[in-house]
Parts: structure tokens; sequence; C-alpha cells
């Protein structure tokens, strides 16, 4: 299969497309090679991960150029790599601790002791999607290899280009390629690896989303999701509201809005809208395409043609129903590749698509509000819950707004922060996401089984006939 150029609109690179029958043998080979990196000890672990950023970083000219022919954006690939060599740092450093076996203890009944222990899934499966495409088919993947697992993965076949810089940097960390491999493919590929998995993780859509959790059931493995997201932002009176459009303006654009948790929605109180929209278009009216080169300008192209159609439909259905364009709503064609103007939009009703669906582009949907109650419960008016932000100078008051709002985590006077602060553990609400937590101590347990010993250390037990 091909691989679309997001700048050029060209299909200019061939993807190998692996088959059932391929996904089968090498999941098969991995788990061969399970055993003997769980039995290798966490400690061997952490210095084969630790090589492997070591190699990351060598090779980062040649995958961030891989990753910005994917995306068509270049500051965001830069940030990728370094991210995953971050990740990688800071799972080796907090794994010790929270794989820590704890010392046999005595239970509440006295004659009895009990032992904890655990146990990784033997092959964890990852399919990862195109905005952050090395990112996130690794997010996952780090603390399952340190927990003692081996990981197959499958990212978009949007964005594979990466894969073949990727595998060179593997054949120089030979212990961990034995228990690490990245296949590709469209859906049947998934599907595949989906099939012949102990667990899996998913980022995507919630539609595929839907579809992964119903195979998954079927098989009887365990399925963490992480899917859209329809984030809002609540602006009360008392909020900077310099602080609050800059950090909105970045929050909603940053890769072309291009992410799960970009803030869609803003709600804003009515006395001071006025300003405050006139500050926000004025920032995102200075936001320029990277075009003709990706080093200049700030938003990128879309990056899946599939995108277009969604926010060519929710553009002509919001001027259809009389919504204001503030700045921006169209879609321009640069060099062949179609970039989405940076927009803000208010005059908004319920009914239209663009203030429910999830847009994933530079677009921003502006309401306002009377009551910070009604803001709540205008921001918790939607089928998602990844996460939101408010801003507001009363720190005590934005915390009793945060508290109310229906998802995962919550900026405070900032936006999208779950995207730089891992420690904290956030589940996503709604149809943003199934299972345990991919952030803080939890990440790491999810990939573990945990058994118990449960020793009688001599005592007739009082229960026996």
């Amino acid at each position: 299969m091909q691989i679309r150029n997001p700048r050029t609109g060209k299909y200019d690179f061939d993807l190998v497309e692996f088959s059932a029958e391929q996904v089968k043998k090498i999941a098969s080979n991995l788990r061969q090679h399970q055993a003997a990196w769980w039995q290798s000890g966490l400690e061997l672990r952490i210095e084969q991960l630790q090589l492997f950023a070591a190699e990351i970083v060598k090779a980062k000219p040649e995958l961030v150029k891989a990753v910005a022919e994917d995306t068509g954006r270049w500051s965001e690939s830069e940030i990728e790599v370094d991210a995953l060599v971050q990740t990688i740092n800071r799972w080796c450093k907090d794994a010790p601790k929270l794989l820590d076996v704890v010392p046999a203890r005595a239970a509440s009944i006295p004659f009895l002791e009990i032992q904890q222990q655990y146990y990784p899934f033997q092959l964890v499966g990852v399919v990862s999607p195109w905005n952050f495409p090395l990112l996130l088919s690794f997010v996952d993947a780090i603390p399952a290899l340190l927990a003692g697992c081996a990981i197959l993965i499958k990212p978009s076949e949007v964005t594979s280009r990466f894969v073949k810089v990727l595998a060179d940097v593997l054949a120089k960390v030979p212990q961990l390629q034995n228990v690490l491999a990245v296949v590709t493919g469209g859906g049947e590929t998934g599907q595949a690896v989906t099939s012949n998995v102990d667990i899996l993780c998913f980022t995507g859509s919630v539609a595929t989303g839907r579809r992964v959790g119903e195979l998954c059931a079927k098989l009887f493995i365990p399925a963490f999701l992480e899917l859209g997201g329809k984030d809002a932002a609540i602006v009360c009176a008392d909020a900077d509201l310099d602080i609050a459009s800059s950090a909105i303006c970045w929050g909603s654009m940053v890769n072309a809005g291009q992410s799960c948790m970009s803030i869609e929605r803003v709600y804003v109180d009515r006395r001071v809208a006025k300003e405050f929209k006139q500050l926000l278009v004025e920032k995102v009216s200075k936001l320029r395409h990277n075009h003709p080169t990706m080093t200049e300008g700030q938003v990128g192209p879309v990056i899946s043609d599939k995108q277009v159609a969604v926010i060519e439909e929710q553009f002509f259905d919001a001027k259809q129903k009389n919504a204001r364009f503030l700045c921006g709503g169209e879609l321009v064609n640069l060099g062949g590749g179609v970039y989405c103007q940076p927009t803000v939009i208010d005059n908004i009703t319920p009914e239209m698509l663009i203030a429910t669906e999830e847009t994933f582009a530079p677009v921003l949907v502006i309401e306002e509000f009377t009551s910070e109650q009604e803001a709540v419960t205008l921001a918790n008016n939607s089928k998602y819950g990844l996460s939101g932000a408010v801003f507001s100078q009363n720190i005590a008051k934005a915390h009793a707004i945060a508290h109310q709002l229906n998802v995962g985590g919550v900026s405070i006077n900032d936006a999208a922060l779950t995207g730089f602060v891992h420690e904290a553990e956030k589940q996503s609400f709604g149809l943003s996401g199934l299972g345990g937590s991919r952030m803080g101590a939890e990440s790491i347990r999810r990939f573990i089984r945990k058994k118990a010993l449960l020793t009688n250390t001599g005592v007739r037990s009082p229960w026996w006939f």
C-alpha cells in the first residue's frame, strides 16, 4: 500500500502490508523470547532501554525527517523524538520502585502469611494513531517492556515512514529486538495484531475503538482504549484574559488541532466575552501555515485525507445554520496539501455538528455563559470526557469548577497539561476511552498480573472438617 504526503497530496511511499499469517508468526517469535526477557531481570531491561534511548538520540535527524514527511510539520516532530527519549528515561528511573515486590506479611488471620508476586502479560499489542505516530507507538510500549512483556506495535498506515528508521535503531539493540516488533498495514493488519496478543492498547477514533473493544471482548483479553475528545475550556470573569487567550490559542491550534486533547470548545463569562474574543481572535489570526517550508509558520497541513471531509462537512453545516466565523473558516490548498485556516466561531447552537462532534483541526467554537454553573453544564454536555481547562485567578474557585467537570484531567490556568505532566494518573470519561490510566504509577501496573501466595505457618485451620 502507499502513503500520502500531506504537504504535496502525492502517494509517494510504498508501505509493506503485513498479512495475518505474517503477524501470527511474528507474535509467536516474540512469545518465545519473552520469558528470557522477563527472567533476565529489571536491571538488564533498564540497560537495554537506555541503550535504545541513546540510539534514538543518534538517529534523531533521520527520525525527525521521517515523522515530518508523514505529518507535514517540523517542530512537533522534533518534540516527538525528544519526548520519546524523555519517556524512556523517566520509566527507567521510576520502574524499580513501582515494580518492587513487597516483603511477605502477616494476614489478618494470625497464622496465615501473604506474599505478593507479579507476572507480566506475555505479549502486549499496541495500535497507534497518525497524529503523533512515533510517540504514541511507544507511550504504552515502554512501561510494558520494563514490566517484562514482549511488544507488537502496529502504527497507523497513514504515518508509518518512521518504521524503516526505527528498524535500523532496533538492530543496534539486539536483545530488545527479540521482544519488540513493528508491523505495518491497514485495518486487517491491526485486527491480526489484536487477535494474537494477550492485552491491547489502542489509540484512535471512537468508531474504530468500539470495534477493537468488541473484538477484545470476544477474545477475552483486556483492552485499554484512548479515544476522541471535544475538550472544553471555561473562562471566568476574573480570569487573566491575556493568559487565558494565549493558553487557549496554543491549546487549540498546536499540531494544527490534531490532538485528542485539543481545546475545541470555549465557554466564557458574558461580562468579559467581548474582550476575550478580541484577544483570542487577534492571536489566532496571527498564526500562519508552515508553507512553503516546514520550519516557518505554526500550523501544518491536515495529515489524513479522510479528515478533510470531516472538517468540510462541519464547516458547511455551521455556515448553513448561521454560525459566525470570527476568523478562518476555509480549507486551502497549498502545494498540493490541504491546510485548515486557524478558525474561531461563535453564534453556536447545540444542533451544529461542530458544537458536538470532534473536529480534529485548528478550530475553536465559543459560547457565552451567565453563571459558572451554566458553564459547567455546557462543558459537561458532551459524549466525550477526556480533559478540559478552567481559567480563574481564584484558584479555589477554579478547583471547585474543575471538580464538577466530567473529564479525566483538568488544566488550571493553562491548556493540555496532561500532555506534559505524566506522573498524575487520569482516566478517560464517557466515549473518550476505557481502562486504567496510561499515566502515573498505575500505567505500568496495567501490564502485570498479580499473584498471591497464602501460607499456613503451621496451625490446623479451625474451619477444616
